[in-house]
C-alpha cells in the first residue's frame, strides 16, 4: 500500500470543477482510492485548504469537503519541532516557498512518502515523486 502525501493544491483542484488541474486532480485521486493509497497531509494544510476553499468556493463547498474528503485523510497535527523546522527550512529556501509547503517538505521527508499528490511546482522542484 503507498503512502501518498495530500498538498493543499491537489485538495482544491480536486473540489474546484473550474480549477486548471481538476482533470489531473480528479484521475489521480480515483487511481489511488483504487489503490487504496494511504492519504496523508498535515494539519498546516488543512487550514490553508479549508481557509482558500471557503474563500475561492464558499461554505456549501467546506461542508462537502469536511464530510466527503476530510476523513480519508491521515492528518499529521504540527507540533513546535515540525514547525521550527519548516521554518528553518523556508528560511534557506528561494523566497515565495510558504511555510506550509517547507512543512509539507520536512514532513515529506521524515516519513516513508512514496508519491506527492500536488499541483504546486515547488514539490517537483525538492525533487518529490509526483502522484500522477
Amino acid at each position: 500500500m503507498s503512502r501518498v502525501f495530500v498538498d493543499t493544491s491537489a485538495l482544491f483542484a480536486l473540489l474546484s470543477s473550474t480549477d486548471h488541474g481538476n482533470e489531473r486532480a480528479v484521475r489521480v485521486f480515483e487511481r489511488l482510492r483504487v489503490q487504496q493509497s494511504v492519504l496523508l497531509t498535515t494539519s498546516f494544510n488543512l487550514v490553508e485548504t479549508y481557509a482558500l476553499i471557503a474563500r475561492r468556493l464558499g461554505g456549501e463547498a467546506v461542508i462537502a469537503f469536511r464530510k466527503d474528503v476530510a476523513p480519508l485523510l491521515e492528518v499529521s497535527w504540527v507540533g513546535r519541532e515540525l514547525h521550527e523546522r519548516g521554518l528553518d527550512l523556508m528560511l534557506e529556501l528561494p523566497a515565495g516557498v510558504s511555510l506550509v509547503d517547507a512543512v509539507s517538505f520536512v514532513f515529506i521527508r521524515q516519513n516513508r512518502i512514496d508519491e506527492v499528490f500536488a499541483l504546486d511546482r515547488d514539490f517537483e522542484r525538492e525533487g518529490f515523486p509526483a502522484a500522477n
